[in-house]
Formats: C-alpha cells, sequence, structure tokens
C-alpha cells in the first residue's frame, strides 16, 4: 500500500472515531505510521485531507447506488432501489454516522459543510436520473431540482425521522408508501 493511501485510511479511522474537530494531524500521523511532514506532501491541511476522503466517500455511494439500477425495471423502482441504498451507505459507514453526531451536536462549520456536499451530491444524483426518465418519456415533465429535493426529502423522514419516534418501516414498506405518495398520490379518482 502507497504512503498517501495510508494517510487516508488512518485519517478515514481517525474522523471516524474522534471526529473531524477532534482529530489531529499528529493522530494521523501515528495511526499511519508515518512522520507528519509526510503527510503534508499529500495535503496541504486537515481540511484537504477531509475533503478528499468526503469525495471518494460520495464516489463509492454513488457507485453503490448505481449498482440496483436495471434498465429493464421501471423509473419508480430504480429511483427508490438508488436513493434507499445511498441512505442506507450514509446510515452504515461509521464515518458519516460520526459526522452527523458531530454536526447535530457541535455544529464544526467544515463538518456542516461536507454534510451538505454529501447532500448536494446526492440530490444530483436523483436529479439526473429524473432529467433522463423525462427524456425517455419514463415520467411527466417536471422540475428535476424540486422533484430530487421532495424525494430524497421523503425518504429521509420515512427512514431516519419516522424510528425516532416509531418502529422503523423496512424497505418494502418504504417502497410502498413512496409510490403512494409521489407516483400515484391519494387522490381517488
Amino acid at each position: 500500500m502507497d504512503r498517501r493511501t495510508q494517510i487516508l485510511e488512518a485519517a478515514t479511522k481517525s474522523f471516524s472515531l474522534y471526529g473531524y474537530k477532534a482529530t489531529t494531524m499528529d493522530q494521523v500521523a501515528k495511526l499511519a505510521n508515518v512522520g507528519k511532514g509526510t503527510i503534508y506532501n499529500f495535503f496541504k491541511n486537515k481540511e484537504e485531507l477531509f475533503d478528499q476522503i468526503i469525495t471518494t466517500l460520495i464516489s463509492d455511494m454513488e457507485h453503490e447506488a448505481s449498482l440496483v439500477i436495471k434498465s429493464n425495471k421501471p423509473f419508480q423502482e430504480n429511483v427508490h432501489h438508488a436513493i434507499y441504498k445511498m441512505l442506507e451507505y450514509r446510515m452504515e459507514h461509521q464515518l458519516t454516522i460520526k459526522l452527523f453526531q458531530e454536526e447535530r451536536d457541535i455544529g464544526t462549520p467544515v463538518v456542516q459543510e461536507m454534510m451538505r456536499k454529501v447532500e448536494q451530491s446526492i440530490l444530483c444524483f436523483i436529479q439526473e436520473k429524473i432529467v433522463r426518465a423525462i427524456e425517455n418519456g419514463a415520467i411527466k415533465k417536471c422540475d428535476p431540482e424540486i422533484t430530487a429535493f421532495v424525494l430524497l426529502k421523503l425518504y429521509v423522514a420515512l427512514i431516519f425521522d419516522w424510528e425516532k419516534q416509531r418502529e422503523p418501516l423496512n424497505e418494502e414498506e418504504i417502497a410502498n408508501l413512496f409510490d403512494l405518495y409521489i407516483f400515484k398520490g391519494l387522490s381517488l379518482t
């Protein structure tokens, strides 16, 4: 393994364990088993190192979401699986769990900005799928940016907010609610 990769893995571990604010370059150097100066050969500061880790996390999350999209499935099924997969990845990845805690409890500005970056990447991913679905005639014309926002926020509400006070919904229940509220609507006509 090359030194840059060692440093990235050590920094990811440190950010996952201690959060952004409590992680120091000395800790990263110790975990990576390199001198602190070696880190600065690759990254000019902690913020740049953190940004690289978040960029990789976003790329991995989008890759996981892309794997569940099947060309022979309808748009609503694909978008459900993709959003669910990205949120599941975000929910299960130790780094994002720690960063959400830090954002909520401390409000570290760099962490807030990175979490916005993660959310924006999810929104762009969904928006791209919506644009493609409109172009292919799979869904009617709509504002892709607003639609992506509504879809994501509905999922966040059903996955994270709902279970704060109630029994968590499983993936199939969420898919059915998503279909009801977004694609079929509540109208009896």
